[in-house]
Order: structure tokens, then C-alpha cells, then sequence
């Protein structure tokens, strides 16, 4: 597998969730730190996805959002 993507993260399929049109997958990537992605039941199919095998996170992307915890006590501020 070749791509232009850098950000690949391998890992152990934890679970996968069908729905009508889309999937949810979970990827455990170790040391308690599990990714998800919705994709499509048919690219579930065509991969042949199931709990147990390896697959490979592949991030694309040309913005990164960072946030900060929300400081405030009261829960009547304006950060959520």
C-alpha cells in the first residue's frame, strides 16, 4: 500500500457497527488509544472488515483544530 498520506496509524480492529448506508469502525492503535471512522457498508464489504484484523487509520488533512479544556465552573459559559 503506497500513498501520499504520511499520517498512517496502524492497529487491531476492535469493532465494527453497520448501519443502513454507513459503518462505524473502531481502531485500537495501542496503549488506550482507539480511533474511529464512519465509512461506507460497502467499503466494509469490499475490505472485508472484522474484529481482530489489522487496518491502517489513514489521515488526510489540511486543517488541525486544537481546543483547551473549558475552565469555567458554573456550566453557563460560552466555550462549549
Amino acid at each position: 500500500m503506497k500513498l501520499s498520506a504520511r499520517n498512517q496509524l496502524k492497529g487491531k480492529i476492535l469493532k465494527v457497527d453497520e448501519g443502513l448506508i454507513t459503518s462505524k469502525v473502531m481502531l485500537d492503535l495501542g496503549n488506550g488509544n482507539i480511533i474511529s471512522a464512519i465509512i461506507s457498508r460497502d467499503a466494509i464489504a469490499d475490505l472485508d472488515l472484522k474484529p481482530g484484523d489489522t487496518a491502517y487509520a489513514i489521515i488526510k488533512s489540511t486543517e488541525v483544530i486544537i481546543g483547551t479544556p473549558c475552565e469555567c465552573s458554573d456550566g453557563k459559559c460560552n466555550c462549549h
